[in-house]
């Protein structure tokens, strides 16, 4: 059973991060279960950006959710911004180093409160995936940080 991500107005970033996980912990398997075929195809023609069509229909829910009660996780959009999961920017990302089956790339979104504009903190997202197959060995992750300021991040 999947857990809908529920997050009200007053949440820490700590808090928004544990729930972002509950929600991530319950639905990133049977999601991976329910597209793998279509998503093993689309590796072969796509390669890595599979992973993105992964994420398309994984972080929407948590994204929404934010935004419901009056947050916001994203900057505006550049031209040639490639843009996952509804919020997550690939600019805002990078790939841990290891070895070609078990690598991690990490996104960061800044969460702000649409009222004030003021950063809660930023959610980081590792995504573990293999550049050999399709294949996503462990859930993934989000970790919060309280430092907004992209030098901060990096």
């Amino acid at each position: 059973m999947t857990f809908n991500p529920v997050f009200h107005y007053e949440m820490t970033i700590e808090e928004i991060g544990q729930v972002g996980n509950r929600y991530i912990e319950s639905a990133w398997k049977p999601l991976y279960d329910s597209m793998l075929d279509q998503l093993m195809v689309a590796f072969r023609e796509i390669e890595d950006a599979a992973y993105g069509l992964y994420l398309d229909r994984l972080m929407p829910a948590l994204f929404d959710g934010l935004e419901d009660v009056g947050f916001e996780a994203t900057e505006s959009f550049k031209d040639d911004d490639f843009v996952i999961g509804k919020c997550l920017l690939f600019r805002n990302s990078l790939e841990k180093w290891g070895p070609e089956e078990n690598r991690s790339r990490i996104f960061w979104n800044v969460v702000r409160s649409k009222k004030s504009q003021k950063p809660v903190g930023t959610l980081l997202m590792e995504i573990p995936h293999s550049h050999l197959k399709f294949e996503i060995p462990t859930a993934p992750v989000l970790y919060s940080l309280r430092e907004s300021k992209r030098e901060q991040i990096d």
